[in-house]
């Protein structure tokens, strides 16, 4: 058996949950391989990121937003509100003081608190949101291309709306 990685490098932009749309990266991912058979995992590391398999929409908002990007985030928003007041303030307990002086004494604790703002880290329903949808998805390989039907997408989500950052998701391919 043979196993293939490659790390997709991603931007969220902040303000609201940001999809993006992967499915070329793994399927070039795939074609770099030269597995055939097997599986393919996607995989993202970051807490508050997402990796799901849905069909592609042809609609979209103004932003770019696919009408069932737009209905799942509604839908979650439902579950689980933005975060928009600090704890214990609201429906949330994160982050709690023993987080915000954590994070105060990291050595880019600007990035994440900036001028002390502790609003920068309520991202309690982008965590929750996260958890709910999973991590990772893993999907069939076979003649050597992604094994789905002509609508079947796979997406890359941040629900952290704090601010822009550089992300990344890990594709493993393993078969033969």
């Amino acid at each position: 058996m043979k196993i293939y990685k490659e790390q997709i490098n991603l931007k969220s932009h902040g303000k609201t949950p940001t999809f993006i749309n992967i499915t070329p990266q793994v399927k070039d991912a795939i074609a770099n391989s030269g597995i055939q058979s097997g599986f393919v995992t996607i995989i993202s590391p970051h807490t508050t990121c997402s990796v799901f398999f849905e069909e592609y929409v042809h609609d979209t908002l103004e932003d770019g937003t696919e009408f069932l990007q737009k209905d799942l985030n509604d839908a979650l928003t439902k579950i689980m509100p933005d975060q928009t007041e600090i704890p214990p303030a609201g429906e949330y307990l994160y982050p709690g003081p023993e987080h915000y002086a954590d994070v105060a004494s990291w050595p880019d604790a600007e990035v994440y608190l900036p001028g002390g703002d502790k609003t920068a880290l309520l991202n309690c329903d982008a965590h929750m949101k996260s958890t709910l949808i999973g991590n990772s998805a893993t999907l069939e390989v076979e003649d050597g291309k992604l094994a789905v039907g002509s609508t079947g997408y796979v997406y890359f989500v941040d629900f952290d709306r704090s601010r822009e950052r550089s992300r990344r998701c890990r594709v493993v391919i393993m078969g033969e």
